[in-house]
């Protein structure tokens, strides 16, 4: 039986008609925002983001879609839990999550850190996930990223790693580290102010950073279940991976040894933070990818 889930609200922008909830799944509380009827669509943010990334793409795919929006463990009003932030348990959430919800069947969608989970839901669980589209991230250290990796990785992954460091150096100083990524990741052009706010609001405090940072910490287990899996299987699903800057190709040649059915797209002109910087562009991507499972 779905778990119980209460109606809430919490303080940022959202689209008209979005519904915030409340969802208990694997022992924490995930806030849900929820919008459209349809085949169900499962939005996965990253860092240092909440289920706001979204705002921009989340109306226009609501019109043919019930778009489910969460916050991810330990991000935005979501549950500040002490663990479980690598990929699998990620990956749990999500399948607990579209269990409570009453959700058979859903197209998963995955950015920066929502993409490891997202892509081990889909190896796990192919009869729940109709279609898979990652973005901008890597899978661990499966082959195809040397080019990306040729001088090694973003600077912050090591700062990230150290457990109680990051947030030490960083408490009372969180707006200038989350402007910094909201910059870069949007190649300087910046982002809708309530958004950024919002952003800022999720990871002030030494509670919310420890939380973000601890998706790293996690990242040799998260590498070495993403290992498992393909050593294991395939991947069944129809995928697209979609890159931008700097990601670019990466990903997408990661995935071509072990996916039976994918798609690769590069948006140019695009910084990391595509769902913000460059929406419309990803719609064009998204909506006809959605769409072929229900004409196919």
């Amino acid at each position: 039986m779905p778990a119980p889930a209460t109606s809430r609200r919490s303080p940022g922008p959202r689209p008209a008609d979005v519904e915030l909830r409340r969802v208990p799944v694997n022992g924490i509380e995930l806030d849900v925002a929820l919008h459209g009827e349809g085949p169900a669509v499962l939005l996965l943010h990253g860092f240092p983001h909440t289920w706001q990334l979204w705002t921009h793409v989340m109306g226009p795919l609501a019109e043919r879609h019930r778009v489910i929006a969460p916050d991810m463990r330990g991000a935005g009003a979501s549950t500040r839990a002490a663990d479980g932030y690598d990929a699998g348990t990620l990956a749990s959430d999500a399948e607990a999550l579209l269990d409570a919800l009453g959700v058979r069947s859903a197209a998963v969608v995955g950015i920066d850190a929502g993409t490891p989970p997202a892509f081990l839901l889909a190896m796990r669980r192919p009869d729940l996930v109709r279609r898979l589209v990652v973005m901008e991230s890597l899978l661990g250290g499966l082959p195809g990223a040397e080019e990306f990796l040729a001088h090694g990785a973003p600077w912050w992954f090591g700062f990230h790693a150290v457990p109680g460091l990051a947030e030490t150096v960083l408490t009372g100083h969180e707006d200038r580290y989350v402007d910094w990524f909201l910059g870069t990741g949007s190649l300087g052009e910046g982002i809708d102010p309530a958004v950024r706010d919002a952003f800022v609001r999720a990871y002030t405090g030494s509670d919310a950073l420890r939380c973000a940072f601890s998706y790293y910490r996690a990242l040799p287990t998260s590498s070495k279940q993403i290992e498992e899996a393909v050593a294991d299987g395939r991947l069944t699903v129809p995928t697209m991976a979609v890159g931008a800057h700097p990601v670019g190709r990466a990903l997408e040649r990661q995935l071509r040894p072990v996916a039976d059915h994918l798609v690769g797209h590069v948006i140019e002109d695009c910084g990391h933070i595509i769902p913000l910087h460059r929406p419309d562009e990803l719609l064009r991507l998204l909506e006809p990818f959605l769409a072929a499972h229900r004409s196919g």
